[in-house]
């Protein structure tokens, strides 16, 4: 979502980076270049004030100006400056030091995918803690809301307090913390019911939840895309409530970023969690230093291996590691790597977690190549899945008349079948290059030589 503000940004410190020495007048020029960029990314102004405060007096000191690598300094200074902003090293996690069940209070305007959040948040707690979970929808307001919810923890495999048709959400709360300690749950996630916007009845219900309740966390859930609007949400929710943490949803989306960099300081409450996608396993703790360097284009390989290391399952990875050492790397094999490709998220969401994503972004729009999206990995997988088990086996069986039937089958034209068959030939001759080399020559030669003849990479 900070694909604008990278771009900004990485053009400011590539001009800093090449300047041999830097004087006051330099850093003085950068810093109004940041500001405008932290402006233009919807950044709250009373946070852009205090940013570039902080950033230009550590910058114009003497330890910046007569350093040796003067904008490599200014760079970290920017980083430092941010990761404090998005609040500090590491991920906080949830307060769950209280007596079982322990309630989590979700608030938020109707339709900041509060609902939708709660059956992630409950995915994730019965998941990876080991947690018995219990859903309890509180929206007597909007129309199905309380079945939506059921659904959602069906999907998640987690408990859902029964629908009573009647009751006050005051009522609902107070029969989830019941049936909670009864049937010995450990966590009990509230989903209370949203506006259009901020009214005092909604606030009223709130706050009476939150007294009968007591929750162990008070989470915020806003649309990272309405910028502004998300930050005064954000200010309203926490005046009235005290919120504890902060969860940004849509962070996939087409946004500026600013209500992201804008939270911590409006509002004092740390942003625990960020979704992206409707995908209930699609929830995951904010680390703002890695934020931190996905905004100035450093990108996070940390996030981005700890993605894969949830997705690709072990055994099948050393099976496939043994077919590529032998040179025997199949479409079976092809597509079982779309297939998991697929579970780690948007093609835009990986690029953006590499070192040097908005360069790689301008190649790829150079190239035409920018579209590249969930759609072509299941347009891939369909082209696969309209071979026979024979033809994935022995590719090169696969001429003119099987084309047009392959195509016909997957509902594609013999062009796009053309193309995957060219993508994995290249695949496959990389692969029999790694093996030939091995490890000793492809540190000496680098990744260049595994590349097609003609073509080297971005």
């Amino acid at each position: 979502m900070f694909e604008a503000l990278t771009g900004k940004l990485t053009g400011v410190f590539d001009k800093l980076r090449t300047r041999g020495t830097l004087n006051e007048t330099d850093v003085m020029e950068a810093l109004r270049e940041v500001r405008l960029a932290l402006l233009d990314a919807d950044v709250a102004l009373p946070v852009v004030r205090d940013f570039i405060a902080r950033v230009r007096e550590r910058a114009i000191g003497q330890e910046v100006i007569g350093s040796v690598s003067p904008g490599q300094q200014v760079v970290k200074i920017v980083n430092d400056v941010l990761v404090d902003a998005l609040g500090g090293e590491g991920a906080v996690a949830l307060n769950l030091n209280a007596a079982s069940p322990v309630p989590i209070l979700m608030v938020g305007l109707q339709g900041s995918g509060k609902t939708t959040t709660s059956g992630k948040l409950a995915l994730r707690l019965a998941k990876r803690d080991r947690k018995k979970i219990l859903l309890a929808s509180l929206d007597t307001q909007r129309p199905a809301a309380q079945l939506q919810l059921q659904t959602l923890a069906q999907q998640a495999g987690v408990g859902s307090l029964p629908i009573i048709a009647g009751q006050t959400p005051l009522e609902i709360a107070a029969r989830a913390m019941d049936t909670g300690r009864r049937e010995v749950y450990d966590i009990v996630i509230l989903d209370t019911a949203g506006r259009l916007s901020i009214d005092e009845a909604l606030m009223a219900e709130v706050k009476a939840i939150r007294e009968a309740t007591s929750p162990a966390e008070t989470l915020l859930v806003v649309d990272a895309m309405t910028g502004q609007d998300a930050v005064n949400t954000a200010k309203a929710f926490n005046e009235a409530l005290g919120v504890t943490g902060i969860v940004l949803t849509r962070m996939d989306g087409d946004a500026r970023g600013g209500a992201a960099l804008s939270m911590r300081a409006v509002t004092g409450a740390p942003i625990k969690f960020s979704g992206s996608g409707e995908k209930l396993d699609a929830l995951e703790e904010f680390h703002p230093e890695r934020v931190a360097g996905r905004i100035l284009g450093q990108g996070d390989v940390v996030g981005l291996v700890e993605r894969a290391a949830e997705i690709v399952d072990e055994e099948e990875a050393e099976k496939l590691a043994r077919k590529m050492a032998k040179g025997t790397f199949d479409l079976e094999d092809f597509a079982a790597q779309l297939k998991q490709l697929n579970k780690m998220g948007s093609i835009q969401s990986i690029i953006g977690m590499l070192p040097g994503a908005a360069k790689i972004q301008q190649a790829l729009d150079a190239s035409g190549k920018s579209g590249l999206d969930q759609k072509m990995l299941k347009r891939q997988q369909a082209i696969i899945s309209s071979m026979t088990p024979r033809e994935r086996k022995n590719p090169d069986m696969i001429k003119a008349s099987r084309k047009k039937r392959i195509a016909a089958g997957s509902g594609v034209t013999v062009q796009d079948v053309n193309k995957l068959l060219k993508q994995f030939d290249d695949m496959s001759t990389m692969m029999k290059r790694m093996s030939k080399l091995g490890q000793k020559g492809l540190m000496r030669q680098g990744l260049g030589a595994l590349m097609p003849q003609g073509r080297r990479p971005f």
